[in-house]
């Protein structure tokens, strides 16, 4: 068998022919402080804009003591997502995507709020990590930037938590996501909308702490420009210039102007600025202070703003995997040298899962297209944790993947490979896969139970083809039906089959196979 170039590319990737290319795409973030969409046309490989849409949500207010979104919350999220999906009802779920930040990452969903979010607005909701918050955040900055080659440090302020990034072109050299969001720094040092300058020192002292184990690192690498890119900044900026305390994007001498006005007051509800919107004054408090610790922590001298931010890079990384550009691609690659992963092997596991899905899709329901990924992914990574040690390699892989930063990829999407590979080999683990929702546990324990099969069936590394394999599948039985007398020749895999069968009772799949074959029916 040829496996050609033994690197992993878009051969190995897993992917359908491609379809028709959208022309229109949308993003949506689910932020913090405020939910936003952008939907734009693709023209030439670029974007141009059509429509935007915002609704301040404040979601990190909503979160009770132990981490569960409030009633009132949901309603004001779910309020606002069937306001988006009504404007989203016609899109193809291949050209939408729906990231969730920081309140998401934190909230505890018992009680399947994710669930009634996706139905709300017709499409999938990725909750992201803040690595790739940050990554996507420094995507859609660069794009609306002047010197896109050059060096520059972005910074985002969020209503839960903070992003800086340092990079050069679209790529980011460091990249942090910090705990501190203008929601949840108004409500913890300015309760009740009270304030003075000691509770703005405390709010910039704690900000401070936050930002200094990044703040050395960040001064090494160095940057040339600074932009910011959300909307505290965009107040903060456009509270400046309308007030003429900083004609060029916002500087260390406006701020601490801006930042004495504020405590002047002693109520938010007394902010009357010049430029600042009833919404925006509820918040900028807490936002002030972290923008405050970042020009001093970092010593920023001046920062502009950036018209792109998160949902931009979201539309931009889902314009990459439209054109065969997937960053996730990369990501796998990376892992593929990283861990010197035997790709010959990989290859023919995935080879194997492939045409396996091919003839039970149906039967099980499955999404060919995601499960095709999903297959491949694991394919590709069943064989990571070989490089820290053999012995329960495929638990020092499941921590990998659980644990590692991957570009690209949302948190759920992490958790199922760190599954299917956690289960590819010996007992299987149902008790993980109870971990994830429902619908998703019962999808990939249908995947793992493939791509175990195909490590299986490959276990010896020859590089001989295997048999037409014929796959019978039922919701919870899987029968294999091998050419007449190939079981007696390979009496190894035989006995694996054997006991593979009674580990997939824990999978809640009866295993039948050989039935025609002597030796393994005996």
């Amino acid at each position: 068998m040829d496996y050609g170039n033994t690197d992993y590319d878009e051969m190995s990737a897993g992917r359908e022919p491609a379809p028709r290319r959208p022309q229109i795409l949308a993003a949506v973030d689910l932020g913090s402080n405020s939910f936003r969409m952008v939907i734009a046309r693709v023209v030439n490989d670029e974007l141009r804009l059509l429509d935007r849409l915002r609704e301040g949500v404040r979601l990190a207010e909503c979160l009770d003591s132990l981490k569960r979104l409030t009633a009132e919350g949901e309603r004001r999220a779910l309020d606002c997502l069937q306001k988006f999906g009504q404007r989203l009802r016609d899109f193809p779920h291949s050209s939408v995507r729906a990231v969730g930040t920081n309140t998401l990452r934190k909230a505890r969903d018992s009680g399947g709020f994710l669930d009634r979010a996706e139905t709300a607005l017709g499409h999938s909701i990725e909750v992201i990590s803040g690595q790739e918050e940050a990554r996507l955040i420094f995507l859609g900055a660069c794009h609306s930037l002047p010197g896109a080659q050059s060096k520059r440090l972005v910074v985002d302020i969020g209503g839960g938590s903070t992003e800086c990034i340092v990079g050069e072109a679209f790529e980011p050299i460091r990249a942090e996501s910090l705990y501190m969001g203008c929601v949840g720094y108004t409500l913890a040092f300015f309760p009740g909308g009270k304030i003075s300058r000691k509770r703005m020192r405390k709010a910039t002292t704690a900000a401070n702490l936050e930002l200094r184990p990044i703040a050395a690192d960040f001064r090494y690498v160095g940057w040339e420009s600074c932009a910011g890119a959300s909307g505290t900044i965009h107040a903060v900026a456009g509270i400046l210039r309308q007030n003429g305390w900083s004609e060029r994007g916002i500087t260390p001498e406006g701020l601490n102007r801006l930042r004495k006005e504020i405590c002047s007051v002693g109520h938010v509800d007394q902010l009357e600025l010049t430029g600042l919107k009833a919404d925006r004054a509820k918040v900028l408090p807490g936002g002030v202070a972290i923008l405050s610790a970042v020009f001093d922590s970092l010593g920023v001298e001046q920062m502009m703003v950036s018209t792109g931010a998160l949902r931009e890079g979201v539309l931009y990384d889902l314009l990459g995997r439209i054109r065969r550009e997937d960053v996730r691609d990369r990501t796998i690659q990376r892992f593929v040298e990283q861990y010197h992963i035997d790709v010959p092997q990989a290859r023919r596991v995935q080879a194997t899962a492939l045409r396996c899905l091919d003839q039970v899709a149906d039967a099980w329901d499955l999404d060919r297209e995601r499960s095709r990924l999903l297959l491949t992914w694991g394919a590709n990574l069943h064989e990571i944790g070989l490089g820290i040690g053999h012995s329960g390699f495929h638990k020092h892989g499941a921590y990998l993947l659980d644990h590692s930063n991957m570009p690209g990829f949302s948190l759920p999407d992490q958790r199922i490979l760190s599954r299917l590979v956690r289960g590819v080999r010996r007992k299987f683990p149902r008790a993980l896969f109870a971990e994830l929702p429902p619908k998703t546990a019962h999808t990939t324990i249908q995947l793992c139970v493939l791509l175990r099969l195909s490590c299986l069936l490959n276990r010896s590394r020859s590089q001989r083809t295997l048999p037409e394999i014929r796959l019978i599948a039922c919701p919870h039985k899987l029968e294999l039906e091998f050419p007449m007398g190939w079981l007696a020749q390979h009496p190894l895999t035989a006995a694996d089959l054997a006991l593979e069968k009674t580990y997939l009772k824990a999978a809640g799949i009866k295993l039948r196979f050989g039935k025609n074959d002597p030796v393994a029916s005996t």
